[in-house]
């Protein structure tokens, strides 16, 4: 055969030598990119190995408030929560882990059992202390080196070796005293912030003062990790440190306070009454010295029973005063000089028609002086001298006196009640009601600012529960005052009408109100309440507002007795000015006040405190 040609058979073998080299051509090229596109994943990926360089956040709390003697009234922890992987835990070593888990937690060994019979990431508490955490955290550790924590591999060939971990969940708002100083502390509600949850202000103080109370800034740590897993602290790390939130000073007393609530613990139960509120004001600063009610509760746990409670009465509450206006109204009239205190008034013993209305009196008598219309308390007097006001000048000077304004009290929610339009107050009838202290509404602090000015040489100042906000530098902030204060009255005007509060308690309708060595004056309301559905109920509001001097203190009091239902204590004789007194006493215990025995019995009472 000529070389020129092949056989058939040798031209099959060059085929297959050929097609053989091209298949392994083929496959190399392959292999080299499967090599190729393995170290760019690599490099790309997450690899689950540990980082070098971690960080954490130490999350700041919410600030605290304080009594006046430093006592923490309410503050904030944080709460931790412990998880652990199930299926990290070696089955030999369960039982351990359950036994220690428990004595550490405080959990019952139980509980950790259930929980644990779920497989996978499992949360064994969501509100375990910072104290419990340290101690958890350090637990962890020693399992790990116990070996109770063992890896198991996924689906996936990932390799998962986790043990216990003790996490930041929360902040939980601590209220020390239970139901001490509430509603005026205030209740929380829950917030979450990136996972975690913190407390946010609803009511009162918490609300109010929400901005200074809030945290200032989370703290944040970045550096190199040991072998434990813990920021290593050098040169090379970064540290930015938590800043809480402002602490609350009050001018409250815990002493003073807890013993006034029981003080009007016993009143709403010896009057049958719905509540009973009593507040303190030192008269010259405005300084809250207690605010305090009958019916409070748990910020902890707030229950159904409790809705009515969660709003502060005394800033919140407004009703028909009654003859607490009286003296508001009788100084207005000697501010303009439209009344003399010894000018005889007719009281057409104790029944008077003006228009259609007919007046009455408890105490009749034919005439009075213009000051015993205030000292014994004469509806049908009052009445007539308001007549004397313009319309005008009528409400221009209540709204002077701080009604149907807001006081300035560092709460939030304040209402500020109601009084009738200047046109309406043209009316002589409207002029006789609001005289004596119905066809308007007020709420207890702005009767007692009115009456502080009496005792403040006619000036009018702003309540203020804190006395200072304290930042975590140690550096003090003042509370702002919304106003200046204002001169209402003369203090001449104010001097008379000292006098003729005291000769309420001395001879008038206040006369249990009597401290001996105390200079007390103050004013009876009994006043009924309005019905919804028109006219009046056969239910009651009394109160007295009055003040209690030594020679060198001076307060202002009011107390308010809602609804009493006992027989005859609806009047405030009976009730309101009973407790006030009780009040005197409570801070002559307290040493707030000091009784001068030169004095003697208060009917004798002549000498006075400027």
């Amino acid at each position: 055969m000529s070389p020129l040609f092949t056989s058939n058979s040798e031209l099959d073998k060059r085929i297959g030598k050929k097609t053989k080299l091209l298949i392994l051509l083929l496959l190399l090229s392959v292999g080299v990119l499967v090599f190729i596109g393995s170290i760019f994943h690599t490099s790309v990926d997450n690899r689950h190995i540990p980082k070098l360089i971690i960080s954490e956040t130490n999350r700041a709390l919410r600030g605290s408030i304080v009594s006046k003697e430093g006592f923490k009234l309410a503050f904030s922890q944080k709460l931790y929560k412990a998880m652990i992987n199930t299926k990290n835990i070696d089955p030999d070593k369960k039982e351990l882990f359950i036994k220690l888990f428990s004595i550490y937690s405080g959990i019952p060994a139980r509980t950790i059992e259930k929980r644990l019979k779920k497989r996978g990431n499992v949360v064994l508490s969501y509100s375990i202390d910072a104290n419990r955490a340290k101690y958890l955290k350090e637990l962890a550790r020693k399992l790990r080196l116990l070996n109770v924590f063992i890896p198991y591999q996924t689906k996936n060939g990932r390799i998962i070796k986790y043990g216990l971990s003790i996490t930041e969940s929360g902040e939980s708002r601590i209220f020390a005293y239970k139901d001490i100083l509430t509603p005026v502390l205030g209740y929380m509600r829950k917030k979450e912030e990136d996972g975690f949850t913190r407390p946010a202000g609803v009511k009162g103080l918490e609300k109010y003062y929400e901005e200074e109370l809030r945290p200032i800034q989370n703290g944040f740590v970045k550096g190199e990790r040991d072998i434990g897993n813990t920021i290593i602290l050098n040169a090379n790390s970064f540290v930015r440190p938590a800043i809480d939130g402002m602490t609350i000073h009050l001018n409250i007393s815990i002493g003073l306070q807890k013993v006034l609530e029981a003080l009007l613990d016993s009143a709403k139960k010896e009057h049958n009454a719905k509540e009973v509120i009593a507040c303190i004001m030192e008269s010259k600063t405005g300084h809250i010295v207690s605010i305090a009610t009958s019916n409070r509760y748990n910020p902890d746990s707030i229950r159904k029973k409790d809705y009515p409670s969660l709003n502060v009465a005394a800033a919140e509450y407004t009703y028909e005063p009654g003859s607490v206006m009286k003296p508001i109204t009788f100084a207005l009239l000697l501010k303009q000089h439209k009344v003399n205190p010894m000018e005889i008034v007719r009281t057409w013993n104790g029944r008077y028609k003006l228009g259609r209305k007919i007046i009455t009196d408890e105490h009749k008598e034919a005439w009075m002086s213009a000051e015993n219309v205030i000292v014994y308390s004469s509806n049908i007097g009052i009445a007539q001298l308001a007549q004397r006001l313009d319309g005008i000048d009528f409400v221009e000077g209540l709204k002077d006196f701080g009604f149907t304004q807001k006081t300035g009290i560092d709460l939030p929610y304040e209402h500020t009640g109601i009084m009738p339009h200047v046109t309406q107050m043209e009316s002589e009838i409207y002029k006789a009601t609001v005289g004596y202290g119905y066809g308007m509404r007020a709420t207890l602090l702005q009767l007692i600012r009115a009456y502080n000015v009496f005792n403040n040489r006619g000036r009018l100042v702003e309540p203020k529960i804190v006395a200072d906000i304290v930042d975590p530098m140690g550096k003090h902030y003042s509370v702002v005052q919304n106003e200046e204060e204002r001169q209402v009255i003369p203090p001449a005007t104010a001097y008379k009408m000292q006098r003729i509060l005291e000769k309420v308690v001395i001879k008038g309708t206040g006369t249990k109100a009597q401290v001996p060595g105390i200079q007390v004056g103050g004013k009876t309301g009994t006043a009924h309440i309005a019905s919804r559905r028109g006219g009046y109920a056969k239910l009651y509001n009394s109160s007295f507002i009055g003040f209690a001097n030594d020679k060198t203190h001076r307060y202002t009091i009011g107390v308010l007795v809602r609804e009493a239902k006992k027989p005859y204590h609806y009047f405030a004789a009976m009730s309101a000015v009973p407790v006030f007194r009780q009040v005197v006493e409570l801070l002559i215990e307290q040493g707030e006040l000091v009784p001068d025995p030169s004095l003697g019995i208060y009917p004798k009472l002549r000498k006075r405190t400027h």
